[in-house]
């Protein structure tokens, strides 16, 4: 048998699979920097810096219909710092305006525009939804009910008191807290001294 033949097959059989991953990865690479000539650019979603709320939601709709929409909630967060920065009454009707325009566009569904209106510049506490006059649903859940009302009425700070100069409507909200807790104990107590 001729050595020289056999390495020959040897190294022509062995080359065969490397020279056909080295073609795919060069194939593959090519592909890839042709594919990022054509790669679209990302958006810039950062707020325009401005202290006028109304130039700010403008540029947060601007952004919104550009396609960062997943920057929608800290947006609101940005639009209720300039509002804080010039608090007026009519900072209020901005904020309704935006979520109008927002569930309108699509961004939000209806429900989610009222839910987030509720959340910083209503009475209204979003978190307390459902029947809690019954033991079987108020007692197991009661201190969340209560931390999400206490995170709730710290947004409700924000959009109504800072925002909006709404002491009215804050300080009722902080009332229908304190009333809530001490029904929620009442009940609570009910249930327990029911045996229920």
């Amino acid at each position: 048998m001729d050595m020289r033949h056999t390495e020959t097959k040897r190294g022509s059989i062995m080359n065969r699979p490397i020279t056909a991953i080295v073609l795919r990865a060069i194939v593959a690479l090519g592909l890839l920097g042709a594919a990022g000539g054509c790669a679209t650019s990302t958006p810039d979603c950062s707020l325009a810096a401005t202290r006028n709320l109304d130039s700010a939601i403008d540029s947060a709709k601007s952004n919104l219909q550009a396609g960062c929409v997943a920057y929608f909630d800290g947006y609101m967060d940005q639009l209720l710092e300039v509002a804080a920065g010039d608090p007026q009454p009519e900072n209020k009707r901005a904020f309704s305006d935006f979520l109008i325009w927002s569930s309108d566009q699509g961004l939000l569904s209806k429900r989610q525009a009222q839910e987030t209106w509720n959340r910083f510049f209503n009475v209204k506490f979003v978190s307390l939804q459902g029947d809690y006059n019954n033991c079987a649903q108020t007692c197991p859940v009661r201190d969340d009910v209560l931390d999400n009302m206490e995170r709730e009425l710290a947004d409700k700070e924000r959009g109504m008191l800072k925002a909006s100069l709404d002491q009215n409507g804050y300080y009722r909200a902080d009332r229908l807290l304190q009333e809530t807790e001490l029904v929620l104990a009442a009940t609570c107590r009910a249930c327990a001294a029911g045996g229920r």
